[in-house]
C-alpha cells in the first residue's frame, strides 16, 4: 500500500509518465546508432522534447501545451516530422483536466484552430480541420470526463463532512434538549412547590425560591435558543446512547413523583435486552412525554406502559390533564419522531378522546 501511495503524488505520477514515454526514445537512439539514419534521429529528438515539458502539465498546463505546440510547429513546418506523436494528446488532456471550465475552453479552440492551420501548411488535405478536430476534441473531452468525476467525488466527500457536523450538532441539541431541560424543569417544579407550602411569615425564603424560579425559567429561554442554533440547517443522525435506558424508567417515574407528578409504570410481556438505539429512544420517549404533562397540563396523572412484543417494543403514556393557555412549542414531539424514525418504528401522538394526552410508540427490534 505505501508503494501505491507512493505513486500516487502528482509529481511522481508525472516523472513515471515521463520516464515510460521516453523508453521509445531510447530504442530509437539504439536504432540511430544501428542504422545511421539522420531522420530517424531528428524525430527521436522531437519526441524528447515534446516529452519533457509533460513533467510541468499540472501546475502549469497552459505552458505545457504551448511548449509541445511550438515543437510540433518548428519539427512539421521544418519537415523534421510528419505527425503528432503521443505527447500532443496528453498535453491536451492535461490541459482540460487541470485547467478550469472557461480558460479550457479557449485553449482547446486555439489549439484546434492551431493544429488545423499546422495541418494544412504541412500535409494539404481537404479535411484538415477535421483531423485536428478529432486531435483535441478526444483527449479534451477525456480531460473534462475525469475533472468532472474528480470535482463530483470532492463535493460529495465535502458535503459528506458537513453532514456529519449538522448532525453532530443535532445530537448534542437532542441531548441537551433531552437531558438539561428536563431536569431544569424538575427543579423549577420542586422550587415552585416548596414556595407554595411556606408560611406567609417566611417571606425572605418566598423571595428566595421565587428568584430561583425565575432563574430556571431564564435557563430554559437561553437554552431554547441555543437549541434553535443548533438545529439550524441540519438533519438529523445516528443518536449515541448515553447510558439511560429502559431499566432506568423506574427510577424515571420516581423523580417524576417526587416533582409533583403521579404517575405509575406498567410492564408486559417478557423483557428482552433492547439494542442500544431503541433502549436509549425508550427512556428518552417516557422522559420527554413525562416533561410535557409537567409543563402543559393542569392536574395530570400520568401512566406508562412498556410492552415487549417479540420483535417490537411499545412504550406508551398517558395523561388525563387539562393544556395550559399559552404554552411555548418547543422541540420534544419532534425530537421523539426523529428518535423513532431512527428506529424504524411509528409514533402517533395526539389528544385523547376522553381528555389529556396520548404518545405512543412502536419500535421493531429486528430493524434496530
Amino acid at each position: 500500500m505505501k508503494i501505491v501511495r507512493f505513486f500516487q503524488r502528482p509529481e511522481v505520477s508525472d516523472r513515471t509518465l515521463v520516464i515510460v514515454l521516453i523508453i521509445p526514445s531510447i530504442l530509437g537512439a539504439i536504432g540511430v546508432m544501428i542504422l545511421g539514419d539522420m531522420r530517424l534521429a531528428l524525430g527521436n529528438v522531437h519526441y524528447v522534447l515534446t516529452v519533457l515539458p509533460l513533467l510541468m502539465r499540472r501546475n502549469r498546463p497552459i505552458t505545457t501545451m504551448a511548449v509541445v505546440a511550438a515543437v510540433d510547429a518548428v519539427c512539421i513546418v521544418t519537415g523534421l516530422v510528419d505527425g503528432l506523436n503521443v505527447a500532443t494528446p496528453v498535453a491536451l488532456y492535461s490541459l482540460s483536466r487541470f485547467t478550469p471550465g472557461r480558460a479550457t475552453a479557449i485553449a482547446s479552440a486555439a489549439a484546434w484552430l492551431f493544429y488545423t492551420l499546422l495541418l494544412e501548411l504541412a500535409t494539404p488535405m481537404q479535411a484538415a480541420w477535421l483531423a485536428a478536430l478529432f486531435t483535441v476534441v478526444l483527449p479534451v473531452g477525456l480531460g473534462q470526463l475525469v475533472r468532472l468525476r474528480a470535482e463530483l467525488a470532492e463535493r460529495g466527500r465535502r458535503e459528506a463532512a458537513d453532514a456529519a457536523v449538522r448532525d453532530e450538532r443535532r445530537r448534542i441539541a437532542r441531548e441537551l434538549h433531552d437531558v438539561v431541560a428536563h431536569h431544569i424543569t424538575v427543579i423549577n417544579a420542586l422550587v415552585g412547590g416548596a414556595r407554595a407550602t411556606l408560611p406567609p411569615e417566611q417571606q425572605v425564603t418566598r423571595d428566595a425560591l421565587e428568584s430561583a424560579e425565575q432563574t430556571a425559567r431564564q435557563a430554559m429561554s437561553e437554552m431554547r435558543r441555543l437549541l434553535d442554533v443548533l438545529r439550524a440547517d441540519g438533519n438529523d443522525g445516528p443518536d449515541a446512547s448515553t447510558g439511560v435506558g429502559a431499566d432506568r424508567l423506574p427510577a424515571l417515574i420516581k423523580e417524576a413523583r417526587s416533582a409533583g407528578l403521579p404517575a405509575d409504570l406498567t410492564v408486559t410481556g417478557e423483557a428482552v435486552e433492547l439494542p442500544a438505539a431503541v433502549d436509549h429512544a425508550v427512556y428518552r420517549i417516557v422522559q420527554e412525554a413525562l416533561t410535557n404533562t409537567r409543563k402543559h397540563a393542569v392536574g395530570a396523572r400520568a401512566s406508562v406502559r412498556l410492552a415487549y412484543a417479540g420483535s417490537a417494543v411499545e412504550v406508551e403514556v398517558l395523561d388525563d390533564g387539562l393544556p395550559k393557555d399559552g404554552g411555548t412549542p418547543g422541540f420534544g414531539l419532534g425530537g421523539m419522531a426523529e428518535r423513532v424514525a431512527l428506529c424504524g418504528g411509528q409514533l402517533s401522538t395526539g389528544p385523547r378522546a376522553e381528555g389529556g394526552f396520548r404518545v405512543h410508540a412502536r419500535l421493531p427490534l429486528e430493524k434496530a
